[in-house]
């Protein structure tokens, strides 16, 4: 049976969001059409905002519709994640007081802050929490809310408020995409309005993500570039886009 351009690109979608990734060949092999039908395919899904185009394939971009699982993400780019949130807590400088986002490598960094000096931690985020609730050092406070399963962090106006009421030294914020035009995005609505309560509460913001979030856009707005003290990625991001970043206002950090 041969299926028709939207069909097929349906289907693209849904192999990507449930793999983490799709390869050209493969799909061509899988859908039955030539390489050169499928990339058409991934041009279209890309302008869509589906997708983004890697050399050879794809990867999904989280919408409104499609969010990853913590689960899936700390099984995806981990070294690269591991060096990023090294850098990001060699920023800490004097800081005192620590804002964490929730996801994968904020719990990375939280993982990499010094022990041998007291800090006080805030964050939504339960696995933080519980990986540093016994270092001893570290003073944490979990921000109370509804609970998110995919992610297991607090949302919703119990968070917000008790998030207001604090002054933070420095912010460790995540998204799920970061664009020079949209500046720092996220699917969920209550989840854009934590992290844009955390760096109104905060005196610096750090941003740290791998390169695959440079260029994605997801549903919900919460910061501009220009509000960043610093960017963490690697240097998977190209330098001359990094460049691009830097002139909105942030350092950019590339390890």
């Amino acid at each position: 049976m041969t299926r028709t351009a939207e069909e097929r690109q349906r289907e693209i979608v849904r192999l990507a969001r449930a793999t983490g990734a799709v390869d050209v060949t493969a799909l061509a092999a899988d859908l039955g059409v030539a390489k050169e039908t499928v990339r058409r395919d991934l041009r279209a899904l890309e302008d869509h905002g589906l997708i983004r185009r890697t050399h050879g394939g794809a990867y999904p971009v989280e919408s409104a519709g499609f969010e990853t699982t913590l689960a899936f993400r700390s099984t995806s780019h981990v070294p690269e994640k591991r060096r990023i949130a090294a850098a990001a807590a060699d920023l800490l400088g004097d800081a005192e007081t620590v804002f964490v986002d929730e996801g994968f490598t904020p719990q990375l960094i939280a993982e990499a802050l010094p022990r041998d000096r007291p800090l006080t931690v805030v964050t939504a985020s339960l696995p933080v929490a519980g990986a540093l609730a016994e270092t001893g050092t570290i003073s944490v406070l979990l921000l109370g809310g509804r609970v998110r399963s995919g992610t297991l962090a607090t949302v919703d106006h119990w968070t917000t408020k008790m998030l207001a009421g604090f002054v933070i030294d420095l912010a460790y914020i995540g998204a799920n995409g970061i664009s020079r035009e949209h500046g720092l995005t996220t699917p969920d609505p209550a989840v854009s309005e934590v992290k844009a309560q955390a760096i109104r509460s905060a005196r610096r913001v750090v941003f740290a993500g791998v390169h695959t979030k440079f260029g994605a856009v997801s549903f919900c707005k919460f910061a501009e570039i220009g509000t960043l003290e610093a960017i963490v990625t690697s240097t998977l991001l190209p330098a001359a886009e990094a460049h691009r970043y830097s002139l909105l206002g942030p350092q950019m950090i590339r390890v």
